[in-house]
């Protein structure tokens, strides 16, 4: 097994990121891979983990790199999970973007989401002064 290698991602690849993507269920994106690769081309830095030459992992941030960043999605293929891909994607860009006064991502509400989020230094939103409003668009 070779040695996991971090680096940004420059070249869209439909079928590695369709492959990556379907791995962890996330079937909006799948569904669409004309919007995905949109918002990929469309965010302000993307940073991949290969092992050998199969993309592992992905994390992608959009905003405007100054006074806030969101990291829109972070994902590691199933098989190599708890492996730290994940906690390495997220210092990377927390390092990146350490200047930023806002650091915002948004997740589904599970025990296991919120000790990894937590560990890698981000805290639910009730815990700070601010407040989060949403709109989802189906």
């Amino acid at each position: 097994m070779g040695k996991i290698i971090l680096k940004e991602y420059q070249v869209y690849n439909e079928v590695e990121m369709i492959s990556l993507y379907k791995s962890v269920h996330w079937s909006l994106y799948v569904e669409n891979p004309g919007k995905l690769k949109e918002s990929y081309d469309h965010s302000l830095f993307k940073l991949a983990a290969y092992q050998d030459d199969q993309l592992v992992g992905m994390i992608r941030v959009v905003g405007d790199g100054v006074s806030i960043i969101f990291i829109q999605d972070l994902l590691v293929h199933p098989e190599f999970q708890r492996r730290g891909i994940g906690t390495n994607l997220m210092k990377a860009v927390l390092e990146k973007y350490k200047t930023v006064r806002q650091k915002a991502l948004m997740t589904d509400d599970m025990p296991g989401q919120r000790v990894f989020y937590r560990s890698v230094g981000l805290v639910p939103i009730q815990e700070t002064k601010g407040i989060c409003f949403v709109k989802y668009t189906t």
